[in-house]
């Protein structure tokens, strides 16, 4: 399959978790492959990977997922509903290389990147067993989640570009469907990435335990081989 993409980090042995990023528009997988690059130390047995936009933005090597040219709240779902497709295989392709499942997947996105991340929850509920949204957003917010998808929402405090107020009430929602969600608010933080931002990404990825672990605990289940994955 093609596409524009960087290994950040590949082990020399098969790898336990697969890390793929997906940028905000107009920027490009070199840009955020230097993200990648904080947390490939916390996660050395991870294939780390970022991903292009199928898409040219602005100038090169910009690209982007859709077009935000004249987008709407009405627009938008529809422009995302278009490329998902594309998106969903672009996951599966390297879920097929690394010989890795959902459940060792995580999605980390910035922007419209976490736009994608976020709404394949709605087509592909199980493509990934962790989202991580850097100031993202639903483009429409779920009714429904699936159980086994930990979704962390880290937020810009002062985000102009997509306003906290979405990722709050994607919070909600996720809340509401009994979902699997945490939401982190740095403050000062306009719409961009930072150390902060980093900081609370990895601890999650680290130290959160999915509430599903928990839920199939009380019911008296255990969780599948497949789902017993280190840090994810």
């Amino acid at each position: 399959m093609k596409h524009d993409h960087v290994v950040v980090h590949s082990p020399d042995v098969p790898p336990k978790q697969l890390l793929l990023l997906f940028h905000g528009v107009g920027d490009n997988p070199v840009s955020m492959g230097e993200i990648g690059r904080w947390f490939a130390p916390h996660f050395p047995d991870a294939l780390v990977v970022s991903i292009g936009g199928p898409f040219p933005s602005g100038n090169e090597p910009g690209r982007e997922w859709f077009s935000v040219q004249g987008v709407t709240d009405d627009n938008r779902p529809a422009r995302v509903a278009e490329v998902m497709p594309r998106f969903v295989e672009t996951v599966r392709y390297w879920q097929q290389q690394s010989g890795l499942s959902a459940a060792a997947t995580a999605l980390i996105g910035f922007s419209q990147g976490a736009i994608m991340a976020l709404e394949s929850t709605h087509t592909t509920p199980r493509l990934a067993s962790r989202i991580i949204a850097f100031n993202g957003r639903f483009a429409t917010l779920p009714a429904q989640i699936a159980s086994t998808v930990t979704i962390h929402l880290i937020h810009g405090g002062e985000d102009r570009v997509i306003e906290l107020a979405h990722a709050a009430a994607a919070a909600e929602a996720l809340e509401q469907a009994g979902g699997d969600v945490t939401l982190d608010v740095i403050d000062e933080l306009g719409h961009a990435i930072d150390e902060r931002s980093m900081k609370c990404a990895i601890e999650h990825l680290s130290f959160t335990v999915p509430k599903h672990y928990f839920d199939e605990a009380l019911s008296g289940g255990t969780p599948k081989d497949d789902d017993i994955i280190e840090l994810l």
